[in-house]
């Protein structure tokens, strides 16, 4: 049973919504990167997402393009992420994940990358520019590693395609555009979650914009998974890394 399903599964039992956050490998530096993964699990974090900075990201907004270009600028390579995750694994066994978009992949080289990826201990992938028509391209997965979905409101009809061949959990996007912080929430994301129901039985995150305790609140009773990852990168970005501001912020998410 893989990570992933085995805290969904832990938690559905203990009737809670896994939180689960993001934050760019290599900003401020890998250093920090790994200290701040080691403190969100600290502070009861349930899944750690990993994005993988890339120079062109389609569905980034500014906060995680400029985390991006910092990562970038530092001369983060994706071996450097590789042993980073090396080295957390030694003593951290929580759920962690890669966003990464399918031109690294490429370019570093697919089997090798999910080689790597096996061998690290990474739970999931979240591919965002990977189409569904080109997903054989990538499949099939060793069994230790989930192949993640992003279902789009817009995606109707597609649903059903989307998450047939998936694991780990569905990424429900909450809002069309890209990511970032929100003021309000454009769709009923209940009326979405059951639609995306009807076609899975994966566990539902909700993405994108959510920043606060009381957007967590609004959708933890019907989501099983709550997604944050604009809001903690402007931290690390107004803070240069600061580990005790991202720690309050997880607190505050949590309500602890």
């Amino acid at each position: 049973m893989s990570r992933i399903k085995t805290c969904f599964d832990k938690l559905k039992k203990e009737h809670k919504t896994a939180l689960i956050t993001y934050l760019t490998a290599g900003d401020p530096n890998i250093k920090q990167t790994e200290k701040l993964i080691y403190a969100q699990a600290e502070a009861g974090v349930d899944i750690i997402e990993i994005g993988i900075p890339f120079s062109d990201p389609p569905a980034d907004g500014p906060v995680i393009q400029r985390a991006a270009k910092r990562a970038l600028d530092n001369g983060i390579k994706v071996d450097d992420i590789f042993n980073m995750v090396k080295t957390i694994r030694k003593s951290l066994d929580i759920p962690l994940v890669f966003l990464v978009y399918y031109n690294i992949i490429f370019s570093y080289g697919k089997n090798k990358f999910i080689k790597n990826c096996e061998e690290v201990g990474i739970d999931g992938l979240i591919i965002p520019d990977l189409p569904l028509e080109e997903r054989n391209e990538i499949l099939p997965l060793p069994k230790s590693i989930d192949l993640i979905p992003l279902v789009a409101p817009n995606s109707n009809n597609r649903i059903k395609d989307i998450v047939k061949d998936s694991q780990g959990f569905v990424y429900c996007v909450s809002s069309m555009g890209v990511t970032g912080v929100r003021d309000n929430f454009e769709i009923n994301i209940e009326n979405y979650l059951n639609k995306v129901k009807k076609y899975t039985d994966l566990p539902l995150a909700i993405g994108f914009g959510i920043s606060k305790r009381s957007d967590v609140e609004k959708f933890e009773k019907i989501a099983d998974g709550i997604i944050v990852g604009s809001a903690i990168v402007k931290i690390i970005e107004e803070n240069n890394g600061d580990i005790e501001k991202i720690i309050e912020k997880v607190k505050e998410l949590k309500n602890l």
